[in-house]
């Protein structure tokens, strides 16, 4: 497909500066049932987000704005109107790209949040893997009376997909996605060795690995390596959607290291039905992928029942 008209970037700059949400209220004041909710799927335990004294977890911010299946009052046609004409040149499909936090107030349960969202700004054409389309980012300041509480970015790509091209290596498994913040995991992984981030401040394990602890918000940190031993924590059973480099029915563990760390991974060794709450798993390093294909060998962690097939 070709991309959409030259003159489209120019009739999409129009609606910077738009608003798309106007004094929009929170569907719910900060509240302690949701911020232990988010503590709990995040494993954070900081203190300060318990007790009397409590403040709302920073990372937070954009879930007491959420406007769940109902929407916001204070949403205007601006966005809508500027995906339309997206639509309407092809650009049919969207992926959000990255997200922007800046935290100016601590939330407490109990403030009632309002908000205003802008179209902040719209990229130029851009042509990428997924296929070519602008780069979209809305800007909301989230208030608790007239105090600036905190602002968020959010940025998406809405885009015209690219053809695929039939090709062989269309079966080859998705790569894993390593930065900065990860790389010491996987060429761990590499080396067969399963490395888990410790903070040398507060001796805090974490993972998946991060720039700084959750608990004490050191950025100093070494490694252990574990033992491999876990348990299955909980589990999914993926059927759909097919993808040719799998082949479903197959298990999705989240493991928990004996270190006391989960992790996400496939469940080995046992039928997928048999897969069970608390069965004991140990590590075992898998090759995946053809030295000739251009991109070489992968090596990944999954995870085989510790009494072997079944």
């Amino acid at each position: 497909m070709e991309g959409p008209p030259d003159d489209l970037w120019v009739r999409l700059k129009a609606y910077e500066g738009q608003r798309a949400a106007v004094a929009g209220v929170g569907k719910d004041p900060v509240n302690v049932p949701m911020i232990r909710h988010w503590c709990e799927a995040m494993g954070d335990t900081n203190p300060a987000y318990e007790g009397p004294d409590a403040v709302a977890p920073p990372t937070m911010l954009q879930a007491w704005t959420m406007s769940g299946l109902s929407g916001h009052e204070g949403r205007t046609g601006a966005y809508d109107g500027m995906l339309a004409l997206l639509d309407e040149a092809g650009c049919t499909s969207v992926v959000a790209t990255d997200c922007e936090q800046e935290y100016l107030r601590p939330l407490r349960p109990g403030d009632e949040v309002t908000f205003d969202t802008v179209i902040e700004s719209v990229s130029q054409r851009k042509t990428t893997k997924l296929g070519t389309g602008y780069f979209v980012t809305t800007r909301t300041d989230v208030r608790v009376g007239t105090d600036l509480a905190g602002r968020h970015r959010f940025r998406i790509l809405k885009y015209a997909p690219a053809r695929r091209k039939p090709e062989a290596s269309s079966a080859r498994r998705p790569r894993p996605v390593i930065n900065r913040d990860n790389a010491g995991f996987w060429e761990g992984v590499n080396q067969h060795r399963l490395l888990i981030q410790r903070c040398t401040d507060c001796g805090t394990l974490r993972h998946p690995w991060l720039p700084g602890c959750n608990s004490c918000g050191g950025l100093e940190w070494d490694t252990v390596e574990a033992s491999g031993e876990g348990t299955v924590h909980s589990y999914v059973v993926m059927h759909h959607p097919p993808f040719p480099a799998f082949d479903p029915p197959y298990a999705v563990g989240l493991i928990e290291l004996a270190e006391g760390v989960r992790m996400v991974s496939n469940v080995v060794g046992v039928p997928y039905d048999k897969v069970r709450i608390g069965l004991p798993v140990r590590v075992e390093f898998r090759r995946y992928g053809d030295a000739g294909d251009g991109e070489g060998l992968q090596v990944l962690p999954v995870f085989r029942t510790s009494g072997g097939e079944v």
